[in-house]
């Protein structure tokens, strides 16, 4: 069994906001969304996968020094999906203004620790959305930080997404049709986005977008463990068709075992 630790596809809404006087606003509501959840059962279908989702907030605010290290110790995948990497660069005590000058504020990096934990055995699933790789207007920012050594694909410059009211369709690459061997992927239903990265010579490209040829799903050997990128959503919106999809429980299943358990050379490892 693996225990997976899952950041991301989380939302609140607030509002609406009603002005009742010049100097009180009241919000009339709060509405929190788990996105996730559809990964998350999907994982866990089959008995054989523990998933803790969390927050990308709660992931940011609660974890202080030394909790982050314990999380990367006591589980064996990772995913990280349409979180910023500031998530990982900053922590909420620099914003406190009663320790300025009390004494010299720094916190354990997140990213080297990620980096580590990869190199050094575990295993990684980086998803698409609006602040996952470079993202909306560059806030996603993972190519600028020391994620970039452990992605299987490369990370643009400037904003990367790619969108259609029409979706784009999936096309299988020679690597990916042994890795998914019995499972009809040019069924996907249309996918309504996705991020757009470069192929690199360390990571092997199993899907693709059939419109334009970018990478969709690709796969890489990290150190001692593996990473992979699938560049569209799991969850709604870009995924609000695909999560219906009949073999989305197994496609997920399927993917978990091209990284994890390192020690398996089963079918499908590429």
């Amino acid at each position: 069994m693996a225990k997976i630790y899952y950041v991301g596809d989380w939302a609140i809404l607030t509002g609406p906001v009603f002005a009742e006087t010049p100097f009180y606003h009241s919000p009339k509501g709060l509405d929190i969304f788990n996105y996730g959840r559809w990964l998350k059962e999907a994982l866990e279908s089959g008995g054989r996968h523990q998933v803790e989702s969390v927050p990308a907030w709660d992931f940011y605010n609660q974890l202080g020094p030394g909790d982050y290290e314990r999380v990367l110790a006591d589980h064996e995948v990772f995913i990280f999906s349409d979180i910023d990497a500031k998530l990982f660069q900053l922590a909420p005590s620099f914003f406190d203004r009663e320790k300025f000058g009390q004494k010299i504020l720094t916190f354990p990096d997140r990213v080297r620790l990620t980096v580590e934990a990869i190199t050094g055995g575990k295993s990684a699933m980086f998803l698409g959305g609006w602040y996952s790789f470079t993202g909306e207007q560059g806030k996603g920012g993972w190519g600028r930080t020391r994620l970039a050594e452990i992605l299987p694909v490369r990370c643009l410059d400037y904003e990367d997404l790619v969108e259609s009211t029409e979706g784009f369709s999936v096309e299988v690459t020679p690597a990916g049709e042994t890795a998914f061997s019995g499972l009809d992927l040019n069924q996907i239903p249309p996918l309504l986005g996705y991020n757009r990265t470069r192929p690199r010579p360390e990571g092997k490209i199993l899907l693709q977008i059939k419109e334009t040829g970018d990478p969709l799903l690709a796969v890489m050997k990290v150190g001692r463990g593996r990473t992979l990128a699938f560049t569209s959503d799991p969850a709604p919106h870009w995924g609000c068709n695909f999560v219906f999809w009949d073999k989305y429980q197994e496609f997920w299943q399927r993917s978990l075992d091209l990284i994890w358990p390192l020690s398996d050379p089963g079918a499908g490892r590429t």
